[in-house]
């Protein structure tokens, strides 16, 4: 049950329970009284009729009349007052009674037995020979009524105390139960999380507002754990990056000072110089991709980095992104062959995407077998071209866009390492590279993250023994950058 029907419940219960308590009480005092009242009336009359007999004696009336027999009647219980027919009191054993009364209170309300608070009182008139005489009074003190209307009184009020305390006590019980307690397990589990630990917690298994909240903080704590694994997988990632390019750096920068100090040398030709400064040049431009890349991937990791895409026709782009790498595949030890076939319009960071064609290139000719020739294309989706490995093919599965494909010869990737190829600082194995030649381990992450803020894919397909092949997929411009 939700914690609010069940307070609306409670609430009602809470309300209706002494409302139920103190009418049944009422009932049950008014239903004694009812009967006590009956008995006490008939009791009344009984004794009321023994007096009458006595004071309907007409000598009572007259002045200076004996009225010993009416004393001994008197008691504590019984007051008798006499009265003469102009009004005058004669008699009265109830000192508080006024010496003379006017004629309508007297004779008003005969042969009536009223019953009030504290007594009853009756009031009789006495005649002698068909003439008024007087009138008598008497007042039969209820004192029994009294006493048991004042020790009832105090049983409801006691009664209705206890029924409130036992509520209010039936009620804390199940408020504590319901909600304290819950609440103080969630609150600890809450503590207990915060110090690291991992909850496992009961509560799911309420139904109500509580379970709810409870399987709210187990998927925090989820999501909390999973940020807390990736984040401590990252500043792994970072610390190794870090240890892995100082040391890469370092490499370079040795050769940079052993050929600058070699320089100094008198000795040296000058064809010994000039080779020696190209060195120079050659490892400071190899220092300055890497950090360029170190530079490119920190910035690619923030959230507030967003790259600015301009609509471009695509035939025209790419024709130009693709062109001058033939002199420098030829320098490397490699034929170039290139395929341009653009039909639409594109959304590109024109930078980061050549950024991203140079990346693949450079891997191209570093995994691949020197002599071989390395394919580049950009062309529609739904398009293959012949010079596609037969495994190439079946990853060409998009039907809109295009495609950018950069194809190699050589040994290939193990069909486990193809994943790895795209976390940061995952490199092949050296060996296999064109004489060892080491970068940044960063080059293909930049281009898939890249690629992905383009709104595409990247897919890279190899078998080994014959070669591999990087596929990044572009959508085509809609309207809206």
């Amino acid at each position: 049950m939700k914690i609010k029907t069940w307070l609306l419940i409670t609430f009602f219960i809470v309300m209706v329970l002494p409302i139920t308590g103190a009418y049944s009480l009422y009932v049950w005092i008014n239903a004694y009284y009812q009967d006590k009242n009956v008995a006490e009336y008939f009791e009344k009359w009984t004794e009321l009729n023994q007096v009458k007999s006595v004071l309907e004696n007409p000598m009572y009336y007259t002045k200076n009349a004996d009225i010993k027999d009416i004393e001994a009647l008197t008691n504590d219980q019984l007051a008798i007052t006499l009265y003469s027919k102009s009004g005058l009191r004669l008699y009265s054993s109830n000192p508080l009674k006024q010496v003379f009364d006017s004629k309508d209170s007297i004779f008003k309300g005969l042969y009536e037995l009223k019953q009030n608070y504290n007594a009853f009182t009756y009031k009789e008139p006495v005649y002698q020979d068909g003439e008024l005489l007087g009138v008598y009074e008497i007042q039969l003190v209820r004192t029994d009524w009294v006493k048991g209307v004042e020790s009832r009184s105090w049983l409801v009020i006691v009664s209705s105390i206890l029924l409130f305390l036992l509520i209010y006590f039936a009620v804390m019980m199940l408020l504590n139960r319901r909600l304290n307690r819950p609440l103080h397990e969630l609150m600890r589990q809450m503590r207990a999380f915060a110090k690291g630990e991992h909850v496992e917690s009961n509560l799911v298994a309420r139904k109500d507002e509580i379970g709810e909240l409870a399987q709210t903080f187990l998927a925090m704590q989820d999501e909390i754990e999973t940020a807390r694994a990736h984040l401590k997988t990252e500043q792994l990632q970072k610390e190794l990056m870090i240890a892995s390019i100082s040391h890469d750096l370092k490499t370079p920068l040795t050769a940079i000072q052993a050929y600058a100090e070699s320089l100094q040398s008198k000795a040296l030709s000058e064809e010994q110089q000039d080779e020696y400064r190209q060195i120079i040049l050659t490892k400071s431009e190899t220092m300055k991709h890497m950090l360029e890349d170190l530079l490119m991937y920190t910035l690619l990791q923030s959230t507030s980095y967003h790259l600015e895409l301009v609509a471009v026709d695509g035939a025209e782009f790419f024709e130009m992104a693709l062109s001058d790498y033939e002199q420098l595949c030829r320098d490397q030890g490699f034929m170039l062959e290139v395929t341009c076939d653009i039909e639409g319009m594109y959304a590109v960071h024109p930078k980061q995407l050549q950024r991203v064609i140079d990346n693949l290139m450079s891997n191209a000719w570093r995994y691949g077998a020197v002599g071989t020739t390395i394919d580049l294309a950009a062309v529609n989706a739904g398009q293959c071209s012949i010079w596609c490995f037969d495994f190439v093919s079946p990853a060409l599965n998009k039907q809109d866009g295009m495609y950018i494909i950069v194809q190699n010869s050589g040994q290939g990737v193990k069909k486990e390492d193809i994943e790895k190829l795209f976390e940061p600082m995952y490199q092949a194995d050296t060996a296999r590279t064109k004489a060892g030649e080491r970068g940044t381990g960063l080059g293909l992450n930049i281009a898939k993250q890249i690629i992905e803020k383009h709104g595409g894919t990247v897919e890279l397909v190899s078998k080994e023994g014959n070669g591999t092949a990087v596929l990044c997929w572009l959508p085509s411009f809609k309207g809206e950058i």
